[in-house]
């Protein structure tokens, strides 16, 4: 693939790759880091906890070509939960001081 906005390939970087792969022709950089480790289980990766942490060491989702569509569909399902809160949070009747 080639380096656009969906797919980042930087094979100069000294951590490159960072996952063990067979074939490191396609493996997307564009998502050094995870945006998606926020979200806990509902990720979608493979990870484990280790003693409270997650552990995404062997997770390749945000590396393979088909990576940027799930974290956008993740992302924007997340971002709809959070509009949907905070428009019922203005919505809702305040509290009184003191009750």
């Amino acid at each position: 693939m080639e380096n656009s906005h969906r797919f980042f390939r930087n094979a100069e970087c000294k951590y490159f790759p960072c996952h063990k792969v067979d074939d490191d022709s396609e493996f997307n950089c564009l998502f050094c880091f995870c945006p998606l480790y926020c979200l806990g289980p509902k990720c979608g990766g493979d990870f484990v906890m280790r003693g409270g942490v997650k552990d995404c060491s062997k997770c390749l989702v945000p590396h393979r070509p088909e990576g940027y569509d799930h974290i956008m569909k993740k992302l924007g399902a997340w971002f709809a939960e959070c509009r949907k809160r905070a428009q019922q949070d203005a919505q809702a009747p305040e509290a009184a001081d003191g009750e």
